[in-house]
């Protein structure tokens, strides 16, 4: 009789944790899922209207402070850099045009919560497969995200290029 009340009870423990897991997710996680669904809302496909780009650009611009601030740059090229929301919204906007695709994933993300549990960094690599009428490019990149936690959210404050030897 003891064998199916220690059953019972390990069976109500397991689901006990799995669901203060599942309610409660370590900042780590939320900023992973974070990034995922960042990285979803900078795709977008070729056939999308004008108000599926606009609703596109404005859900991408959400996942970042209204101040934040991107630096973005190739070697050899010259450095993009966009400050506050509003200008990254436009930018993803003026991206989304006509006969374009884009793939965005973020393949290996580690992420690193500083002990105040309200900023943490994210080091990760961009894959982007961009599509335009004619031609194909995959953009592979190393990147750093800052990140803060603003009204119970963790939202992008800084995007910059990280610099690798070549």
């Amino acid at each position: 009789m003891k064998w199916p009340r220690l059953l019972l009870l390990a069976v109500v423990a397991a689901l006990a944790a799995w669901g203060w897991w599942a309610l409660y997710p370590s900042p780590e996680r939320q900023i992973r899922g974070q990034l995922a669904d960042a990285a979803r809302a900078a795709s977008f496909a070729a056939g999308d209207g004008y108000l599926a780009k606009l609703a596109g650009a404005g859900r991408l611009a959400e996942f970042f402070s209204t101040n934040a601030d991107i630096q973005i740059g190739d070697p050899g090229r010259p450095e993009h850099r966009l400050a506050g929301r509003e200008e990254i919204q436009q930018a993803a906007l003026a991206a989304r045009a006509p006969g374009q695709t884009l793939s965005v994933t973020f393949p290996d993300i580690t992420v690193i919560v500083n002990a105040d549990q309200q900023s943490a960094v994210a080091d990760l690599t961009l894959q982007a497969r961009f599509t335009g009428e004619h031609e194909t490019d995959l953009i592979v990149q190393e990147m750093k995200f800052t990140l803060r936690k603003i009204n119970g959210q963790w939202l992008i404050v800084k995007v910059e290029t990280v610099r690798t030897l070549s």
